[in-house]
Order: structure tokens, then C-alpha cells, then sequence
């Protein structure tokens, strides 16, 4: 089981985007993450006429590693850690580490 998954809301703890909170859109390999509209990077694309592609820069997401996001805890604002942990029934369920809140409903 991840501890961060796609379509959790996360913030990002360091670099240039410090501070801004995203979605997770796509888990990159086993330990980077895109996150939605943070760490934008402009690609020079390369026109292709076959295609009806048009040639230009464009801005696009570039990946983090998963150690730089935080997934965001709703309860103080801020991001927290995360935890695993199996409940009574076999279960096995995210949790918040400052206050053992479960975070999968």
C-alpha cells in the first residue's frame, strides 16, 4: 500500500514551489510524483505537420520525487505524515501521524 496516492491533495515541502498545494494526477515510477500545476517546466515542441501538431513553447508539470510532498491534512492545514496501519477487521488503512485520524474512508 502507498502512503500517497493519485488524486490526493498534497503540499510540497521544499524547492521553488514550496508552500503550493495540488492533486497528485500520476504516480511516476515508484518514487516520483506529478502534482497539478506545481514544478511547471517549458518544453520547446517541435512542429509536425502529418500530425496537425503546431511547433512552440509550451508549459507542462514536471515530476517530484515523493519525498518533497506532504499529503495535506484538512484538520490543522498544514501537511502531515503518513502512516499504515491494519484495523480490527484486516484492513489495512492510511493514517495521519500527528492525530491517528484516518485518512481512506
Amino acid at each position: 500500500m502507498r502512503k500517497i496516492k493519485k488524486g490526493d491533495e498534497v503540499i510540497i515541502t521544499t524547492g521553488k514551489d514550496k508552500g503550493k498545494r495540488g492533486a497528485v494526477l500520476k504516480i511516476v515510477a515508484d518514487d516520483r510524483v506529478l502534482v497539478e500545476s506545481c514544478n511547471m517546466a517549458k518544453k520547446h515542441v517541435k512542429a509536425n505537420p502529418n500530425a496537425g501538431e503546431t511547433g512552440g513553447i509550451i508549459e507542462k508539470e514536471m515530476s517530484l520525487h515523493i519525498s518533497n510532498v506532504a499529503l495535506f491534512n484538512p484538520a490543522t492545514g498544514k501537511g502531515d505524515r503518513v502512516g499504515i496501519k491494519k484495523l480490527k477487521d484486516g484492513n489495512k488503512v492510511r493514517f495521519f501521524k500527528s492525530d491517528n485520524e484516518v485518512v481512506d474512508i
